[in-house]
């Protein structure tokens, strides 16, 4: 049977009477950190439910090493005291490993705390480079800002030949400066020019006076690395009529983002993770199973618990010094957002997807490689 709805797939397994979470004593305790209260809430919820399903798909087919996987959920309610509590409580909870944080300021945060412990940690979406230098226990399976940032400034200066920039950053957000600090550096070295780099804060209200800078300025392109806030931001843009191809890395891969008014944009391009459109054979698998509930973030926090799986039942044990070795040497792992092979920092040499927004619709353009 076909579900349409992630809320409703849930709902009927409930119902079916097919427990999420596992509370038997025979079990592996994996720890999730995500939000699912305060402004992040809404950016978590696809992350969630991904490393719940892909939990429950797992337990289904016998689990790992003869065991089932339990999953305790930790609320980092949006902060980066609230990821170091919950970091702390899944250490507490004596958790062989982690599936978290979205945000890179969250991750950042709580990473340190399960390092000294020694638990492995897998974030799925968060870009910022300082994430696995942390130390050796931590992972993501998404590409890092310094390679998005790299594609887009590619993009800007090859496919739509752009010669200036201007950058607007959230100086409270770690993915934003990091990710304008590598668009800034690639699209240099392409002998492109930043014509101004425009702070702002993500709470704040208007945007009138920056925008009316940016207008004054007349760059080719205006990139705004942020999360959903930059659909207001780009929104407004468009409304006062800048000129400059607008574009953002892949915080504009969220619902809310076209909520806040991404959905009006007429042309607008930002990079991302996944398609739905990627043609491989696990990717057109996980598509036609979750229809449109298959978005990127969904994707990367399934892909991070079945590599989870995959190197707890190659290690053997689920002690966490062999797990974390079995993670380490990960190597052509195939997932629904691409292949995954880890480098020495814990990171992934993976391709990066372009999306176009064209008159509010959002589209695959291309896929580029590493």
């Amino acid at each position: 049977m076909f579900y349409k709805s992630i809320s409703i797939l849930i709902a009927v397994m409930l119902n079916a009477g097919i427990n999420i979470d596992v509370k038997a004593e025979d079990s592996i305790k994996i720890g999730a950190i995500f939000a699912e209260s305060g402004v992040a809430a809404q950016h978590n919820v696809d992350h969630i439910m991904g490393t719940r399903i892909a939990v429950r798909k797992i337990n289904t087919q016998g689990g790992v090493l003869g065991k089932k996987l339990q999953l305790l959920v930790f609320d980092n309610r949006s902060s980066t005291v609230g990821s170091k509590v919950a970091a702390d409580k899944a250490v507490n909870e004596k958790v062989t490993a982690v599936i978290g944080a979205s945000w890179s300021s969250h991750s950042l945060a709580m990473a340190p705390v399960l390092q000294k412990a020694g638990i492995p940690m897998i974030s799925p979406t968060s870009t910022n480079p300082k994430v696995t230098l942390i130390g050796n226990y931590i992972f993501r399976v998404c590409f890092i800002d310094s390679f998005q940032g790299k594609v887009m400034a590619q993009f800007a200066k090859q496919d739509l030949a752009a010669k200036t920039a201007v950058t607007m950053i959230d100086l409270r957000s770690d993915y934003s400066m990091g990710l304008a600090q590598s668009f800034r550096h690639r699209f240099e070295q392409l002998k492109g020019r930043i014509l101004e780099e425009i702070p702002y804060k993500q709470k704040q209200q208007t945007f009138t006076t920056l925008l009316n800078q940016v207008k004054k300025l007349n760059p080719d392109v205006l990139f705004i690395p942020g999360h959903d806030e930059s659909g207001f931001i780009a929104k407004n843009a468009q409304e006062k009529g800048i000129a400059a191809i607008l574009l953002d890395g892949d915080g504009w891969g969220v619902k809310s983002f076209l909520e806040k008014g991404g959905a009006e944009l007429q042309k607008a391009y930002f990079s991302t993770h996944w398609s739905k459109e990627v043609r491989t054979p696990v990717s057109e698998s996980f598509t036609a199973l979750y229809g449109k509930d298959a978005t990127d973030k969904f994707a990367l926090a399934h892909d991070s618990v079945n590599l989870l799986a995959d190197a707890i039942h190659r290690a053997g044990v689920s002690d966490r010094a062999k797990i974390r070795e079995a993670i380490a040497s990960t190597k052509n792992f195939q997932g629904v957002t691409g292949e995954i092979t880890f480098d020495e920092n814990g990171d992934p040499l993976k391709s990066s997807v372009i999306m176009q927004i064209a008159n509010g619709k959002v589209n695959y353009l291309k896929t580029v490689e590493p």
